[in-house]
This record gives structure tokens, C-alpha cells and sequence, in this order.
């Protein structure tokens, strides 16, 4: 049976167990502080940059993965398991170059090697639960077409909103004018976000104070989920897991939750969305 090997890069934010569970091959991208680089879910956690941002006066920056980052991984997995296919799946190419990155390396393989690259259009764990859908069925020696078009109809299904506590960091990034980001913070504005089908974020509503805000996401997931009852939920937090219960619980309320993952929002995502930010993916059980 010809083993298929997924890889991915460090803003899927998936959890490290999974990570270890399935084997699955990380590049990270690159965080700046300054003059300080740091390898992004490797010399830097999430909580250890969480702690840093706030008393930063300067917003870090991040870059992504050269294809000589991506080709040493492959070189590396081929050495190992010569007859191996490898599937990559990577942050959204509307908001990063990391999938040019990796599909750049492929072409420069020597050989002949059987290497796809997946756009998977979205962002962090709303990604990461497709590496780990695709690291499941590799597992069970699915071919890569059949896991290709396994997580395309996943990703049809899933449904995701954030919610950003702050306009500071998006000011900050450049995503939003200071003025609008100094009202929005007088007025207790929670943006809900969402991620459309070519991998761009959008605004959804703007809604005044956390509560309300999160009541409505779930609104909004009933709206999308009509007629159904029983989900698997998986919930990004910026390495604060107990700001996310009133969440769950609320879910819990209206819908059937069948399985339940939580993840850390890692050092890219969170330098443009800040502390406090709670992402969900929902999907039908």
C-alpha cells in the first residue's frame, strides 16, 4: 500500500496531540519582534506571544515559508519513504504566498514525485481540521484523490465565524482606520468575521459587547445549519481555553455536540486578530 503523507504549515493551529497522533509534517512561517525572528509554533508558543503582544508597543510582523522550506520537507519524506505520495494543505493563497511556496518546491523535486498541493481558502484551525481529516484517511490508506475530494466536501459543509475582541490589532495591521478602531473600542464593537469561498475575510455584523456577540454567532450558525441538530465543534482561542465556555455552553443549548476540539490561535493569525479573539468551525456530525 503506497503511504500518503500530509503536510501542512504552522497556521493550521492544530493541536500538538493530533500533530504527534498522525504524523503530520509542519513548516512553520517566521514571526519578527524587531530584530528577534522566531520559528512560528516552534521557538515561540502561543501563550508566549499572547504575553509579549500586549506589552509590545510595536505590532510584530510575519513571513512565509520559501520553497526551499517546503523542498527540504519533501526531500526529507521521499529519503524516508521513497514511493510515498505527499499532500499539502496550506493557509488560503488570498492571504498568503505559503501556497505558492509549497507548490513552487513541488515543481522543484527531482524526479518524478507524486506531490498535490491544496489551496484549503481559510485560515488557521478552520484549515486544520481539514490536515486532520486528510491525515485520518491517509492513515486508512486512502489514495490522495479519494482524501482530496473527501475534505473538498468538508469543507462545503463547514460553517465559521470569529470574533474579534479589539479593532486595535486590525488598526494596527492596517485593516482598519485608527478612527474607526477608537470608536469601535468606545463603543464596545465585536466585530463577527467570516472567511468566504475564495479565501478572503469579510465582515459579517458588528455587534456591541462579548455576550451578545457570541449569542449571535450561534444565531447565525443556526441560520447556516437549518435542520441540523448534531455537530462536531471545534473552537480556536488565543491560548486562553476558559474564554471560550460561555461559548460551548451556549452552543450546547441549541445543538447536539458531538465532538469537540479546542485550539490555540498561533503567533500569525493572532499578530492580526489579538488577544481575545475566539474563532468556530461547526460542521455536521
Amino acid at each position: 500500500m503506497k503511504k500518503t503523507v500530509i503536510v501542512t504549515d504552522s497556521t493550521a493551529d492544530i493541536p500538538a496531540e493530533l500533530v504527534n497522533k498522525y504524523g503530520i509534517r509542519i513548516v512553520p512561517l517566521r514571526l519578527m519582534f524587531g530584530d528577534e525572528t522566531y520559528l512560528d509554533g516552534v521557538e515561540i508558543t502561543a501563550g508566549e506571544f499572547y504575553t509579549r503582544l500586549v506589552k509590545s508597543p510595536q505590532l510584530p510582523t510575519t513571513s512565509q515559508p520559501s520553497p526551499a522550506d517546503f523542498l527540504e520537507v519533501y526531500e526529507s519524506i521521499l529519503k524516508e519513504f521513497p514511493d510515498s505520495s505527499i499532500l499539502t494543505i496550506n493557509l488560503s493563497s488570498a492571504m498568503s504566498g505559503t501556497y505558492q511556496s509549497a507548490l513552487l518546491a513541488a515543481s522543484l523535486v527531482e524526479g518524478d514525485p507524486d506531490i498535490t498541493v491544496w489551496d484549503s481558502k481559510s485560515a488557521s484551525y478552520g484549515f486544520g481540521m481539514f490536515v486532520v481529516h486528510a491525515a485520518k484517511l491517509a492513515a486508512d490508506g486512502l489514495p490522495v484523490n479519494e482524501i482530496v475530494a473527501s475534505i473538498e466536501e468538508l469543507r462545503s459543509k463547514r460553517q465559521l465565524y470569529f470574533l474579534v475582541d479589539t479593532l486595535e490589532y486590525l488598526q494596527k495591521g492596517g485593516r482598519i482606520g485608527k478612527a474607526s478602531a477608537v470608536l469601535g473600542t468606545l463603543l464596545n464593537i465585536k466585530p463577527i468575521l467570516s472567511i468566504d469561498d475564495e479565501g478572503v475575510i469579510y465582515p459579517v455584523e458588528k455587534v456591541r459587547g462579548r455576550k451578545k456577540a457570541t449569542a449571535r454567532m450561534i444565531e447565525l450558525f443556526q441560520r447556516d445549519l437549518a435542520g441540523i441538530t448534531n455537530i462536531n465543534v471545534a473552537v480556536g482561542h488565543t491560548a486562553d481555553p476558559a474564554s471560550v465556555n460561555d461559548f460551548l455552553e451556549q452552543l450546547s443549548a441549541v445543538f447536539t455536540v458531538k465532538e469537540t476540539v479546542l485550539s490555540d490561535i498561533g503567533a500569525v493569525i493572532g499578530t492580526h486578530v489579538g488577544p481575545g479573539t475566539i474563532a468556530a468551525y461547526i460542521w455536521p456530525a
